[in-house]
């Protein structure tokens, strides 16, 4: 590491401290030549592999543009649009890859905003699963209501298992 101030290539690590609620790494250095002090924060490093063979630095913010276009008119907040912001990168950072396909960041996308949205979902889906027809809508809708309904009996379920141990 050099130093910002006199560019000496040798400083020492002071003090190592857990930041970014683990996502970071920030150290206190001081250089050997000048003797003054800066902080440096290491972070992974997400990159993006396009269809292309292209990288690109992983953006949270361009991914959240991408589904605030898919949000437009639905009672969707900046807040809520930053938490799936949030989900998505811990998602990718989860799976250990420095390197992530650019379709692995769609399918990141897709499962919180479900659960947050069902009409930008499919709005969203439609462009990224580049849906056809009305059929491919029916379909996924299909999906959606099918799940919903799972989703009710097994609540049903729990709830008749607690109302019979009471």
């Amino acid at each position: 590491m050099h130093c910002p101030f006199c560019k000496h290539h040798d400083t020492k690590v002071l003090d190592s401290r857990v930041a970014d609620e683990g996502g970071a790494i920030r150290r206190r250095r001081a250089c050997s030549a000048c003797e003054k002090r800066f902080t440096t924060i290491e972070q992974m490093q997400l990159t993006v592999v396009k269809r292309s063979g292209t990288t690109e630095p992983f953006l949270r913010d361009k991914a959240v543009s991408g589904v605030r276009k898919a949000c437009k008119g639905r009672p969707v907040s900046d807040d809520d649009l930053a938490r799936l912001g949030q989900q998505v990168e811990d998602t990718l950072r989860d799976s250990g890859c420095a390197e992530v396909p650019a379709h692995e960041v769609g399918l990141a996308i897709l499962e919180p905003l479900k659960s947050l949205d069902e009409v930008a979902y499919l709005r969203f889906a439609s462009v990224y699963k580049a849906f056809d027809s009305a059929d491919d809508f029916a379909a996924e809708i299909a999906s959606l209501m099918a799940a919903g309904a799972d989703g009710e009996l097994a609540e049903q379920a729990a709830q008749n298992k607690q109302h019979k141990n009471t």
